[in-house]
Formats: structure tokens, C-alpha cells, sequence
């Protein structure tokens, strides 16, 4: 058995803690400064608590550490998961900038651990079928491509006026928190994205001012892709097309599904996933990373593919602040 200690008690630390739980295949802990949520959390899954990060880290050797606090304190936190000599399985977004980047990973490579972040994206078997699909090369080069996507974001996360979600400074608004995880996921499917004209801005959240809606008119290398997003919107939906040289892919995260439309076909040919409870993507991320751990194959977001993804964030933000397409190296 694993052990694994969950840093941060909040609603995705306490989602890995459960998750994780449900592997069997490991043994977590749980950490967190606020010591009522970290009493809470602790005796609703029966696990070990701890106030803070030394005390955590003093306590035993670790094998895995889960970072599940405010995106501008992850690389510190991993540097001295590095240190400890534990795996390391990172939120998203990597960081807020690049500054601590370099030294992160030459951190991570002197540990020699396996490490990854959480694009949970990675482990949805629509869009890992669709990926696997795109690489036989069958429809030729993608050439254009399109997300819609958007929820109701206070039914799914109703406490986000009180949590990192209010400031960019610490991973929040509608870039760095939720189209994040589709531009790494479109990066996963046709490549990274090396050009961004981002428009965005608050249009309805209330208690907030970070920005809960955005267009994105983007360059994956020759690829060209537009992003449309709202975080106020009644349905739950993300569909995402990818049109190639001899026919197009439909990823449907809402439906569970993929799907493929050759030239000359008069309908979609459909695979879809049977009904999945919410954990269950996060059980199989969960189990994933535990593979890393264990030295076998695993799907899960690179380090480096994070930082590509986190060049994106910056990007967006700055083409929105200065009206300018930016060009990501």
C-alpha cells in the first residue's frame, strides 16, 4: 500500500482524499492549515491529519504527495515533495507564471519520481479514444478545430467567492480555472498551441470580477482552433471538433461520447462510455497516477505539457489586457 499525503482539504483536495480512498490501493493522509476543515475531512474518511506541510513531511516518508492548494503556491510545494523524495501529483494550473518553472524541474528530475499534473481531461475515455483514433493518421492532417463548452459554474462549485477562484493571482477566473483544462486537452489531441487572440470578460457571476466568459481565436502550429466559453450558462456541455484533411472528429463530454464523420458519410459513426458516476474519472486518474508511481504506461499531463498549458494562461490573460494577438514560444 502507498502512502499518500493530500495537501489541501478544499473540494478537489477533498475529491482526490476520496477518490484516492477508493483505489484500495493506497493509504492517505490529509493536510491543511485551516484546522476546523482539516478536523472535518479527516474523521469523515478516518484518516491521518496534519496542520501543516513540516509536520506532514517530519511525520513519515511519503511516497506520493497530491497538491491540491492554490495555484501560486504549487512548485514551492512540489520543490519540497522533490526534496522528500516523494511521487508528485500536481493541480491544475501548474502555477500562475513561469518564474519558479526551471528550477521545479531540475527539482523533479534529481528526485528521478514519478511525477504528473491533474488535466483530468487525460483520463475521460472519449477523449482518450478519440486521441488514439486521431493518431492512426486515418483522416489525414487536422487542419481546423473548435471547442463550445460552459456550465452554470455556481451549482458545481457554489463556494467560488470565497476560494482561490476570485483573483488571478491565485489560479482564478474562467482562463486559469476551467479552459485551462481544454486547451490542454486539444493540446493533447493535435499538438501545442503557438498563437493566441484572446477576448474576455465578467459578464454575469455575481461576487466576483475575474472574467466568467471567453473567445479564443488560436494557432496549434498550422492548426487553427476557436474557443468559446461562459461559466454562467444553464447546460453543462463541451464538444469538441476536429476537422482533418479526409474527414472530422466530435468529442462530446457531455454525452460520454466520441465520434467520427468520414468524407462522404452521411452521419456520425458513435463510441460511447456507459453512464459514470463523477469519481468515477477521478478514480481512474487516481489509479493512473498510482501506475506512474509503479512504473507503468499512464495517460496523464506531462510537467512539460503543463508548463505548455500555463504558456497559454499567461498568454490569454496578456492578449485580453493589451487587445493583441501573442505569440507563445
Amino acid at each position: 500500500m502507498h502512502s499518500i499525503l493530500i495537501i489541501g482539504c478544499g473540494s478537489i483536495g477533498e475529491r482526490h482524499l476520496r477518490c484516492f480512498q477508493k483505489t484500495g490501493r493506497c493509504e492517505p493522509g490529509v493536510c491543511d492549515a485551516n484546522a476546523a476543515l482539516l478536523q472535518e475531512v479527516g474523521a469523515r474518511y478516518g484518516v491521518p491529519t496534519f496542520p501543516d506541510l513540516t509536520t506532514a513531511l517530519n511525520a513519515k516518508s511519503w511516497d506520493a504527495i497530491v497538491i491540491c492548494t492554490p495555484a501560486h503556491t504549487h512548485l514551492a510545494i512540489a520543490r519540497a515533495g522533490a526534496a522528500h523524495g516523494a511521487a508528485l501529483f500536481i493541480e491544475k494550473p501548474l502555477a500562475v507564471s513561469l518564474d519558479e518553472v526551471d528550477e521545479t524541474r531540475t527539482a523533479l528530475a534529481a528526485s528521478g519520481r514519478f511525477n504528473a499534473v491533474a488535466y483530468v481531461y487525460h483520463s475521460f475515455p472519449w477523449v482518450a479514444g478519440a486521441r488514439a483514433f486521431l493518431l492512426k493518421g486515418s483522416l489525414g492532417r487536422p487542419l481546423h478545430a473548435s471547442v463550445v463548452a460552459g456550465q452554470h459554474f455556481p451549482t458545481f462549485r457554489p463556494a467560488y467567492r470565497q476560494i482561490y477562484y476570485t483573483r488571478h493571482e491565485t489560479g482564478g477566473g474562467a482562463i486559469q480555472d476551467a479552459l485551462t483544462h481544454l486547451v490542454n486537452a486539444m493540446e493533447w489531441l493535435i499538438g501545442p498551441m503557438s498563437r493566441v487572440f484572446c477576448d474576455a470578460s465578467h459578464q454575469q457571476l455575481e461576487g466576483v470580477t475575474v472574467e466568467d466568459t471567453v473567445n479564443v481565436s488560436a494557432r496549434h502550429g498550422d492548426v487553427l482552433v476557436s474557443y468559446a466559453m461562459t461559466q454562467f450558462q444553464a447546460p453543462n456541455e463541451s464538444t469538441l471538433q476536429i476537422h482533418c484533411e479526409n474527414g472530422s472528429v466530435k468529442i462530446e463530454s457531455h454525452t460520454r461520447r466520441w465520434g467520427v464523420m468520414r468524407r462522404g458519410d452521411d452521419d456520425w459513426t458513435w463510441h460511447t462510455t456507459p453512464p459514470l458516476e463523477r469519481d468515477d474519472l477521478f478514480i481512474t486518474q487516481a489509479n493512473a497516477f498510482i501506475d506512474g508511481m509503479e512504473g507503468k504506461a499512464t495517460p496523464l499531463s506531462t510537467f512539460d505539457e503543463a508548463v505548455q498549458t500555463l504558456r497559454f494562461n499567461i498568454a490569454a490573460l496578456r492578449s485580453v489586457s493589451t487587445g493583441l494577438p501573442i505569440t507563445i514560444p
